[in-house]
């Protein structure tokens, strides 16, 4: 999956909204892969790379653990500390949303604007991976900046 800056303030527009109605400290959106797409928040000393890494090797543990047990995808994982708190939430096929949250919040509230979250998220992906090949703006934009550049270098007198 492609993601140009126009997706990605998409993205971020829901992300932020999440952020303000769960009040959570930051969410961090990673592909399966281990990298990090975006995040909104405050992410202070966090290691980013380290814990995208991180968290899509917990979803690959997880996911053999739920087919153990019978089950498809367990699509929620919650892990509790003593200061900060984090949900997993697995967003369509290919992307984990990470919210990291204290006791400013509840697991509740993150939960159930997580569900929300999820669902507007999926709409974006669903038109990401249904757009042509090649079918951006920004794309146009610059290779038609660089034809005139290259145009501009490269004329004969």
């Amino acid at each position: 999956m492609v993601f140009y800056q126009d997706d990605v303030d998409a993205i971020n527009n829901v992300l932020n909204e999440f952020l303000k109605l769960s009040d959570s400290k930051c969410n961090i959106l990673i592909d399966k892969e281990g990298h990090m797409v975006t995040k909104v928040g405050s992410t202070g000393d966090i290691d980013l790379q380290s814990v995208s890494a991180l968290v899509a090797g917990s979803y690959a543990a997880t996911r053999e653990m739920a087919r153990l047990l019978g089950e498809d995808e367990f699509s929620v994982l919650f892990h509790q500390g003593k200061n900060d708190s984090i949900q997993l939430t697995l967003v369509g096929e290919r992307t984990i949303l990470a919210t990291v949250f204290d006791e400013r919040t509840t697991i509740g509230m993150v939960r159930l604007y997580a569900t929300e979250a999820s669902e507007k998220l999926a709409k974006i992906f669903e038109v990401i991976l249904t757009r042509p090949p090649g079918d951006n703006p920004e794309l146009e934009n610059y290779s038609q900046n660089a034809k005139g550049a290259l145009d501009f270098f490269f004329v004969e007198e």
